[in-house]
């Protein structure tokens, strides 16, 4: 649940400080039935008289692109599934993106290989962040002035961010704990689900369901989510810097790692989508396993890796993790 105020709070604090639109922009977002698309294609453009430039259709890299050259946007509002999908079409490198001035980024933390490319094939950077639908948009993000490949930037002006181990208590820079947030936009309760909205909404305070630490930089790094977090031989290990080591691969596409118990124990799943061209072979598991341990913790490497030709997701572009769970089980 929202209240109309929720809206402009959002304007506010997001849309002023991070995308700092004005009446002459052109913003264009692919999706509207979620918080992301609401905000990006919607009330942040008529907060301040903007051109909004909806375009029916499935969203795809191609289609993208010609709307891009057609409507020359200065604000494009993807998310990374879609950045990555661009990158790999073969007519990403001859497309004109001269018009956009800012390239944002949310709904699935954005691998730092595929900020890398996109600076390198366009010269523009992705500022990644992190939104929920409890608080209506974006609250945590990397700005033009402060952005880290891989991180999920700063508190965005307006909002309120703390870290907090199992027991309540404030964990310290570069430990990982469960996010908080506090602001102004924040959902009062959910419709008819009393316990959720208990253990959520806790007073001023929204617990987000996510694990991160904070650099000493201030700079905000997703670990996972909660239920997500994989405890292997004792030690705490975190998907997404699994993935995101296994996609600087040059041979991975795309990569989702979960948690699978063969025999008892917790073991590391990678399901892998391969690079075109790219074979799947022992060999290249192999490899892959090595590649993760000489760039994490040793534990920090899937014990099984799987090759698919692509990876179950939501409509938004999010992964649908427990599909992985149920085909290794």
């Amino acid at each position: 649940m929202h209240l109309h105020q929720d809206i402009p709070a959002t304007c506010d604090t997001y849309a002023r400080h991070v995308l700092q639109l004005t009446e002459d922009d052109i913003v264009f977002g692919r999706v509207l039935f979620h918080a992301y698309g609401l905000g990006n294609a919607l009330t942040f453009p008529f907060s301040v008289g903007a051109t909004s430039v909806l375009t029916p259709g499935r969203p795809s890299p191609r289609a993208i692109l010609d709307a891009v050259a057609k409507y020359r946007p200065t604000v494009l509002c993807l998310v990374p599934t879609l950045y990555n999908a661009i990158l790999n079409d073969e007519a990403a490198a001859s497309s004109d993106l001269s018009s956009l001035r800012l390239c944002i980024s949310a709904a699935e933390p954005l691998a730092p290989d595929t900020w890398r490319r996109w600076r390198e094939t366009f010269g523009l950077a992705i500022l990644d962040g992190i939104g929920s639908t409890e608080m209506l948009h974006i609250f945590c993000s990397n700005t033009p002035a402060a952005c880290k490949p891989g991180s999920s930037g700063k508190p965005v002006p307006g909002y309120e961010l703390r870290i907090l181990d199992d027991e309540g208590r404030p964990v310290t820079p570069g430990e990982t704990g469960n996010l908080f947030v506090k602001g102004a936009s924040a959902s009062p309760f959910y419709w008819h689900q009393r316990e959720k909205s208990r253990l959520t909404m806790r007073g001023e305070w929204v617990a987000t369901g996510d694990r991160y630490r904070v650099d000493d930089e201030g700079f905000y790094w997703y670990e996972g989510r909660a239920d997500d977090m994989l405890k292997v031989g004792g030690e705490w290990a975190s998907p997404i810097e699994i993935e995101n080591a296994l996609v600087e691969h040059p041979a991975v596409n795309e990569a989702a790692v979960v948690g699978v118990t063969v025999e008892g124990v917790m073991r590391i799943r990678a399901v892998i989508v391969l690079a075109p061209q790219q074979s799947p072979t022992s060999t290249l598991k192999v490899e892959l396993q090595e590649w993760c341990k000489a760039r994490l913790q040793r534990y920090q490497f899937p014990h099984i890796v799987d090759f698919v030709d692509e990876l179950p997701k939501t409509a938004t572009g999010k992964i649908q993790r427990f599909k992985l769970r149920e085909v290794a089980s």
